[in-house]
C-alpha cells in the first residue's frame, strides 16, 4: 500500500516520539479505541463479543480443559493489559509528543483495533482493495490507515 503522507507523521527524537496528526485523526483514534475499550467488557462474560477473537485467542486449540484454565488465569491480565493500552491512547491523544511507554501503549491499542475491525470486516492475508462504493469501503480504509499508523510508530521506536 502506498504511504497516505509523503512524510513520516510519527518520528524519533532524543526525548521520545512525536505525534504530528491533525485533530481529526486524533478524534478517530479517540473513538476506535473507546469502542474497543467498551467491547471489553464483554470479554470475561458468558457470552463475549465475537469481534474479540484475535485479542483473545485460544491457547489450546486441541485441549479445552487447558484452554479453559489459560484463559481462567490469564483473561482478567489480558483484559486489563488491553484496556490500559487503550486508556493510555485516550488519555494522550492531544499529546504532541509521546514517551516510549505512551507509544508502546499506542502501538497496542491501535493494533487492538485493527484486530478487533479486521475480525469485523472478515480481512486476510489475501484482501483487496475494495470499490470506494462498496458499504464496507470506510471500515476498510481506516483499517489501512490503522496499519499505516502502527509501521510509523515501529519504524520511530526502532522495534
Amino acid at each position: 500500500m502506498a504511504p497516505l503522507f509523503s512524510r513520516p507523521v510519527i518520528r524519533r527524537t532524543r526525548s521520545g516520539v512525536v505525534v504530528d496528526l491533525p485533530e481529526e485523526e486524533r478524534q478517530v483514534l479517540r473513538s476506535l479505541a473507546n469502542d474497543v475499550a467498551s467491547l471489553l467488557v464483554t470479554a470475561e462474560s458468558d457470552d463475549p463479543d465475537p469481534s474479540l477473537t484475535r485479542l483473545f485467542p485460544t491457547a489450546y486449540v486441541n485441549r479445552p480443559d487447558l484452554d479453559d484454565e489459560y484463559r481462567r488465569l490469564m483473561l482478567t491480565d489480558l483484559s486489563e493489559r488491553h484496556r490500559w493500552a487503550l486508556e493510555t491512547l485516550v488519555e494522550s491523544s492531544e499529546a504532541t509528543e509521546l514517551t516510549d511507554e505512551q507509544a508502546d501503549a499506542w502501538m497496542s491499542a491501535i493494533n487492538q483495533v485493527r484486530l478487533v475491525l479486521g475480525t469485523r470486516l472478515g480481512i486476510d492475508e489475501d484482501m483487496s482493495d475494495l470499490p470506494p462504493t462498496h458499504p464496507d469501503a470506510p471500515a476498510h480504509a481506516a483499517y489501512h490507515y490503522l496499519s499505516w499508523l502502527l509501521e510509523q510508530l515501529v519504524d520511530a521506536r526502532g522495534i
